[in-house]
């Protein structure tokens, strides 16, 4: 699980990221589900290439690999910024910002953007890597920088959102909200929609803010804090949002997973799941990982449940990927596990290694890229029994 900023003893099986055990409230130890042997799989993944970099360490990180037309770009915790060739893993480019990267890269225009833990946002030339700016926020930027160009849009963790110009980092605008006593340690990626940017914040709710001004055109809340502990209250939006033709879907530790609508906020359907990891969507379905690793596919249009599968339970799955028609995700130990779309079942099964796998896991048409929590990137390709 995330970690909370402010950490008590009741909150310790959510501060701690990779125990393989926890308890739940009942003093019941939460063991990962053991993994049941597939005896005839479907399909054979297998890996085209790896690379290394640098990870997280012992860091809390949003650090994910970044996959574009040209290239993958990679970061790690000691500053480091890598390009890699899609095809072969080959390295176009690598620079040293010498600062402690904590979330992206994400790419906008002819930028690489990178959010670092000494509160800034550092922006590279996509072509060669060279720097091109560095802006102050006021506090950790642990959730992924986005842009459309010409706005560079980032989060600290103290609760504000910042405009700034693609052209030489200089601030725009700032956005406030208050923070919660208790929030997992992460934020969301916002989402670029239009003229607007719609960030998921820690007290559960939706704003959607003008990308011009910063000005907020329209607020939502997903989640409603409720219970009578800290722990109980948390609603925080931490996964990634993602926007499908019509609906933007959304997820939330407060217990609601939700479609709404990218331009008034307006709620089409909410479905009772708890999760704090990123949505995917595929085969008409959303595809959510949840807190208790039960990966869940909801029909996308009403949000009712077509299969949910429990065989993964408490293994702290990856957010889901939709890839060559299955559905994916990886666990503590370093397993892919890939999953018939029609009803859920487990088909394969492979392993990187026992390099954790947390990042959301990116592909292109041909190849699904992965990274773990030490910095191992993978490339895997499928080919289908014949």
């Amino acid at each position: 699980m995330r970690a909370p900023l402010k950490v008590s003893l009741v909150a310790l099986c959510v501060g701690v990221a990779l125990l393989s055990a926890c308890s739940d409230k009942k003093g019941k130890v939460r063991e990962p589900a053991k993994l049941v042997e597939i005896a005839n799989p479907a399909i054979r993944p297998h890996t085209v290439w790896t690379a290394s970099t640098g990870g997280s360490g012992k860091y809390f990180s949003e650090l994910r690999a970044g996959v574009e037309v040209d290239a993958l770009y990679a970061a790690d915790i000691e500053g480091h910024v890598w390009s890699h060739s899609l095809d072969t893993g080959k390295r176009l480019w690598s620079v040293n910002t010498k600062a402690r990267i904590a979330s992206g890269p994400s790419v906008s225009g002819d930028l690489v953007l990178v959010g670092t833990l000494d509160a800034e946002v550092i922006a590279l030339k996509r072509a060669d890597g060279s720097e091109v700016w560095r802006a102050p926020l006021s506090s950790e930027v642990l959730g992924p920088p986005v842009g459309d160009g010409n706005v560079v849009v980032a989060r600290s963790v103290d609760g504000r959102v910042f405009g700034l110009s693609a052209a030489d980092g200089q601030r725009l605008w700032n956005f406030d909200r208050s923070v919660p006593e208790l929030v997992l340690r992460g934020l969301s990626k916002p989402i670029i929609s239009g003229s607007s940017v719609i960030v998921g914040m820690e007290n559960g709710r939706l704003v959607s803010l003008s990308l011009a001004d910063g000005e907020a055109q329209w607020e939502q809340p997903i989640a409603v804090p409720q219970g009578r502990t800290v722990l109980d209250r948390l609603v925080d939006i931490d996964g990634d949002m993602i926007e499908g033709d019509d609906c933007l879907y959304v997820a939330s530790f407060g217990g609601e997973v939700a479609c709404l609508s990218p331009t008034s906020g307006e709620v089409a359907w909410r479905r009772g799941v708890k999760s704090y990891n990123a949505l995917a969507l595929g085969g008409g379905k959303l595809l959510v990982s949840d807190e208790s690793g039960v990966v869940w596919a909801l029909d996308a249009r009403s949000g009712a449940a077509a299969w949910k599968q429990e065989g993964l339970l408490y293994r702290k799955l990856s957010p889901p990927i939709y890839f060559h028609g299955y559905v994916v995700v990886g666990d503590f130990e370093g397993y892919l596990h890939w999953l018939d779309p029609s009803d859920g079942k487990i088909v394969a099964r492979t392993r990187l290694g026992s390099d954790p796998i947390v990042a959301p896991p990116v592909a292109t048409d041909n190849l699904l890229y992965v990274l773990g929590k030490s910095g191992k990137l993978a490339a895997i390709s499928l080919d289908k029994k014949s």
